[in-house]
């Protein structure tokens, strides 16, 4: 009995020094973590993005943790069976934490890079640029540190690895399995790997997509979503922007031109409508001294054509200027030339002889 308790009386020992030896290198690390964070960020808190340190903060503090613990346990004596299972476990728990580190690292690297490119301005074409290319590229990082971190994790338990080893065999059959199973997201994905230089849209651009006006919502890595006018949203494939015809009104810049269509008489005075035109639009605070024309595109027998070219901004400016313009210069036609309208004629047989009588047809007015 003295022997037992003599033992017992040591593994107390052992086990109360483990336990205080763990103690110190914990607070220590959390100590020496406070402490370095707080002399860096009094050094670069003028210099560097105020997003950056305090993304790194949780992620470093455990990292110094794990690291304190290594070195606090290193010198005891725990037994072959609790040191495997630290060395496993450990191993595993650096893998998760660098990964979040990297994660949080990516996102406080995108939100530096969206703020420094304001995609609210009104020539935007490189800020939306930046955006679209950061976020693919977010994202496709995001899928391979995930992979990284799945594989650090199992390569630190052994019989994982083993079966690893052991499947590695059969990865020819598999990989046609799931290649084949799994062709269209892949397809998609490495599209949209292509589209992050390639740029056939960006965020904010407007498209004309299956005959519906929106603009880009959001682009992933297998599909893009269309904010379409009325708020619908229209998800489409990323393959499909590269292998389908599509409308992309702001490409280069985001300025357009937009047309109204007037419909008047044959007599009409053009002249006099062009100077109605160039008035309305001119004191119009949504053109942007441009361009203002009109054009006679169409002659029939029984209506003049005439379209009306202006400028504006951006596709949504020029879609209000061109409901300005059309309804103040049909109230012009309608008011101040209503024989500009355009009437239908008939025959009409009388005792005298034939004649044709005008009719006029308002409803034709304009388009």
């Amino acid at each position: 009995m003295p022997r037992f308790r003599g033992m017992d009386l040591s593994l107390t020992h052992i086990t109360s020094t483990a336990a205080v030896s763990i103690a110190l290198a914990v607070a220590s690390a959390f100590l020496l973590h406070w402490a370095l964070y707080a002399v860096v960020l009094r050094l670069v808190r003028q210099r560097m993005d105020p997003v950056l340190l305090p993304a790194l903060f949780q992620p470093t503090r455990w990292l110094v943790v794990l690291l304190a613990l290594g070195a606090g346990v290193q010198p005891l004596d725990l037994g072959p069976r609790v040191e495997g299972l630290w060395s496993i476990g450990s191993k595993m728990v650096f893998a998760l934490l660098v990964g979040w580190l990297l994660f949080r690292l990516m996102r406080a690297t995108r939100v530096m890079i969206e703020r420094s490119a304001d995609i609210n301005a009104e020539d935007n074409l490189k800020a939306r640029q930046r955006h679209t290319r950061v976020r693919i590229l977010y994202r496709i990082a995001q899928s391979v540190i995930a992979v990284l971190v799945i594989a650090m994790i199992l390569m630190a338990i052994p019989g994982v690895r083993t079966i690893g080893v052991t499947l590695a065999a059969s990865a020819g059959l598999v990989g046609l399995a799931v290649g084949a199973a799994a062709q269209p997201a892949l397809k998609n994905l490495i599209a949209g790997i292509q589209m992050a230089f390639s740029e056939p849209i960006r965020l904010d651009d407007v498209v004309i997509v299956e005959g519906e006006w929106g603009r880009i919502e959001d682009i992933t890595l297998t599909f893009v979503v269309v904010r379409i006018w009325d708020d619908r949203r229209m998800v489409v494939p990323v393959s499909y922007f590269l292998e389908k015809p599509f409308q992309n009104w702001t490409t280069k810049t985001s300025d357009l031109l937009g047309t109204v269509f007037l419909y008047v008489d044959p007599t009409a005075d053009v002249a006099r409508i062009r100077e109605k035109l160039v008035e309305v639009t001119t004191a119009n605070a949504r053109w942007d001294k441009r361009v203002v024309l009109l054009q006679v595109t169409d002659h029939r027998a029984d209506a003049l054509e005439l379209r009306c070219l202006l400028s504006a901004r951006n596709a949504g400016v020029a879609f209000d200027l061109r409901c300005d313009v059309r309804e103040a210069m049909l109230d012009f036609l309608r008011t101040e030339m209503p024989e500009a309208l355009v009437r239908g004629r008939q025959r009409i047989e009388t005792a005298e002889g034939a004649a044709m009588l005008p009719f006029t047809r308002p409803s034709d007015a304009a388009g």
